[in-house]
């Protein structure tokens, strides 16, 4: 195991009937800024228990933030943020919101540029002071309400990218799996596949000795498999609700990505995914990881292995049989929750795969745990998935 150091000072208030908590969290003196997306927690009631819970606030809101929320929506915000001197930022929705919360809590104090600079000059522009923020989760899925990352798309240029910072790490969120009741059949899928694959950007690497990380990682697997299905059959299911909602924080709160190599490829070619042709994020994610697994299935051969055994079952074969096999229960674990895994399924072009290539070649960026997969083999996961 590798060394580390390991912090999360985010407070997490997890529960039914804890949304009325909100008030206790937040300076009562506070001037707050209500960020949310494009009205589902009105039909909900939860924007409702909010606003009643914050009734003795001085209160701004800020909807209409996108899945996968623009940057241009983001700098809308940072000015209305500017403009009324809030000091203090509440997400109220999925990750997505909170992801643009984070952004628009650190751009709103960035005198030195373009906010964007976080994105594009990442490891050269860092944030260094950012507005304090909770969140209020109502999707279960990127893990963002208790983690300090956040990912933002640029419309004008197609982009989507990543930055981190502990300065934005929520102080407090409030997790409530009654909200899972209300959500849609798609939204429950992809949080559960996004979260699946938040594991194995974090397992599916290779062995350093670390027993412990694996076995939560496979914990982590275990329960999604289980209780996804569960969800998606009976949205008044409160413990499979809860057991969801849980495993998708635990998936990208830290703990299980220290002391061990971490890949981010899958992400990172997802990612050109949703800038070119705006596909549900997780969606990206269940096409392009079985493909990952198949083009370096010597690199990840072990953990790969050990996947198949632990989480399958699977211990007859060959080498790259087994492999075959574990790829083929991934492939079929996402089809049962009603989520595609082929380019063609999302009516890509083949032409796409030749832009997102030629990004990966100009930029120079090599991927994965070890550095070694760079535009060719970017091409090669692509076109396994046609």
């Amino acid at each position: 195991m590798y060394n580390f150091e390991y912090k999360n000072p985010v407070k997490i208030i997890f529960g039914k009937e804890t949304i009325s908590k909100v008030a206790d969290e937040i300076p009562k003196d506070a001037k707050v800024l209500l960020t949310y997306g494009g009205g589902s927690i009105k039909r909900t009631g939860v924007y409702d228990q909010v606003k009643n819970a914050l009734k003795d606030f001085n209160l701004v809101e800020f909807g209409g933030i996108e899945p996968n929320p623009h940057y241009e929506t983001c700098m809308k915000a940072i000015e209305l943020v500017k403009a009324e001197e809030i000091d203090f930022l509440l997400a109220v929705g999925g990750g997505s919101v909170v992801d643009a919360t984070k952004f628009i809590a650190a751009g709103a104090l960035y005198e030195n540029g373009d906010p964007w600079d976080f994105m594009e000059k990442r490891g050269i522009v860092n944030v260094e002071k950012a507005l304090p923020l909770g969140a209020v989760l109502t999707l279960p899925a990127t893990g963002s309400e208790m983690n300090g990352n956040a990912v933002v798309t640029k419309m004008a240029t197609q982009e989507k990218k990543a930055f981190g910072s502990p300065f934005v790490l929520p102080q407090f969120s409030i997790l409530d799996p009654e909200c899972v009741f209300t959500l849609p059949d798609k939204q429950v899928a992809n949080g559960v596949v996004d979260a699946f694959v938040h594991v194995f950007e974090q397992y599916l690497t290779f062995d350093v000795n670390s027993p412990l990380q694996d076995r939560w990682a496979e914990g982590i697997l275990t329960t999604l498999i289980e209780e996804g299905p569960k969800v998606l059959s009976d949205r008044k299911d409160y413990q499979a609700a809860a057991n969801f909602m849980w495993s998708a924080t635990m998936a990208l709160n830290g703990i299980i990505a220290v002391g061990v190599p971490q890949d981010w490829a899958t992400h990172m070619i997802g990612h050109e995914l949703t800038a070119y042709h705006g596909i549900d994020h997780a969606r990206t994610l269940a096409i392009v990881l079985p493909g990952m697994m198949h083009i370096k299935r010597h690199n990840k051969k072990d953990k790969i292995l050990q996947y198949g055994e632990r989480i399958w079952g699977i211990n007859a074969g060959t080498d790259d049989e087994r492999i075959d096999a574990a790829i083929a229960k991934t492939v079929d674990f996402f089809e049962s929750v009603g989520i595609s895994t082929k380019l063609p399924d999302y009516d890509v072009p083949v032409d796409t795969i030749a832009k997102i290539t030629s990004r990966f070649e100009k930029s120079g960026i090599k991927l994965g745990e070890k550095g070694d997969i760079d535009f060719k083999e970017v091409e090669e996961i692509l076109k396994d998935r046609l």
